[in-house]
């Protein structure tokens, strides 16, 4: 059933980093109970619900939260729940009668999980953003790139930075309420989280190895022995040859000798050095280096498509990506021996399971038809 066993989770449907939260959580066998507005509920699977796997896993409840008896139904949901997760900005929980002082007057052990981007005070709470600019302001966008930055995806601050974060303080809540008996809130911004994972780069800086600028540094991609080649085919192969004995390696399988290129560490040999790369990678297509280095201990993997990866050997034999209904995608991290995860079903589509939620919280056959034909639930 997963680590994560006998905990419920109530999350509030949204975009991003809180789903993906409640979507790693689920895959640990929490039991997430995602709240959709009542007026998204249609009864069926779109396109866009089929594919949404941060929705994998989790029970939906069409609510109208605007309504008081709609309040009412998440309040009786909190009582039972052990965390509460929402990506709304600061103050609209509040404004719909279910902020953290209302959730945890009828629940104190509750952990109420707060994820936005700029956080719960300072002067950028009331605008609008997103992982672009969150990670611009907290210095890992201005790290990233050549002439100018490049957005690495949506990854660092909206899943690193942000619903992993998120998933991390509200598990740590938990094991905190467990033993002191008090729930609290957990105010995860992504703006922090994102200048978090930038910290071992902040000690390279402080202690004067890493230069404040693009591309001059050795994790950044100008070093010649960390950085991607292109192949023959127009593919492309990754090389992360940080330590000397994988240089070493390295060189041996281009058919190089250490003298050929210079000292590794000599960022005067650089240019020298990528060009010789360069030419030597052009000269065979990416299969031939994923072949030559296959087994050889110099830090070279092919770069694939998001296509091509559920195919590579390693990620077959690991499971790393999984198929539910008929749809391949990333599978649960990480691995547990002792209670092994899975994704136990594909995305809940808007109010899915409105009645059987309602009758685990006491509301009669009779109390849920009302609740529906009043609007309050679908």
């Amino acid at each position: 059933m997963g680590p994560l066993d006998k905990i419920r989770v109530v999350e509030f449907a949204g975009l991003g980093p809180a789903p993906f939260c409640g979507m790693v959580l689920a895959d640990l066998g929490a039991d997430v109970i995602r709240i959709d507005r009542a007026s998204l509920v249609t009864g069926a699977h779109t396109s866009a619900t089929r594919y949404d796997f941060h929705n994998r896993g989790k029970s939906s409840i069409g609510v109208d939260l605007k309504q008081v008896r709609g309040q009412e139904v998440v309040l009786r949901l909190v009582q039972g729940a052990d965390a509460l997760i929402e990506g709304f900005r600061p103050g609209v929980m509040e404004r719909l009668g279910i902020g953290p002082a209302a959730c945890l007057a009828r629940n104190p052990r509750l952990v109420y999980g707060r994820m936005t981007g700029w956080g719960q005070e300072g002067p950028l709470v009331g605008t609008a953003g997103h992982d672009i600019d969150y990670i611009a302001i907290s210095g890992v966008l201005g790290a990233i790139g050549d002439s100018q930055p490049i957005p690495p995806l949506n990854l660092v601050a909206d899943f690193g930075g942000g619903g992993m974060v998120l998933a991390v303080g509200v598990l740590a809540g938990i094991l905190s309420a467990r033993a002191s008996g008090e729930g609290q809130v957990v105010d995860a911004a992504m703006v922090d989280g994102s200048a978090l994972l930038s910290t071992s780069t902040h000690g390279y800086l402080a202690e004067g190895v890493w230069t404040d600028a693009r591309r001059s540094n050795f994790l950044d991609g100008a070093a010649p022995y960390y950085t991607v080649y292109q192949t023959s085919d127009g593919g492309f192969v990754a090389v992360g040859a940080l330590e000397p004995q994988f240089f070493e390696e390295l060189l041996s399988g281009l058919g190089l000798r250490p003298g050929d290129v210079g000292e590794q560490t000599d960022r005067e040999a650089w240019p020298e050095m990528r060009r010789l790369f360069e030419q030597v990678f052009r000269a065979h297509p990416r299969a031939h280096w994923e072949e030559l280095f296959s087994g050889i201990d110099a830090c070279v993997a092919p770069v694939l498509t998001l296509r091509e990866a559920p195919e590579h050997p390693h990620n077959v034999a690991r499971s790393t990506f999984v198929t539910v209904d008929d749809v391949v995608q990333p599978g649960p991290a990480p691995r547990f021996t002792g209670t092994p995860t899975l994704v136990r079903r594909g995305p809940s589509y808007p109010g899915r399971d409105t009645d059987r939620v309602l009758s685990v919280l006491g509301y009669s056959p009779e109390d849920i038809g009302m609740l529906k034909e009043e609007g309050v639930v679908a």
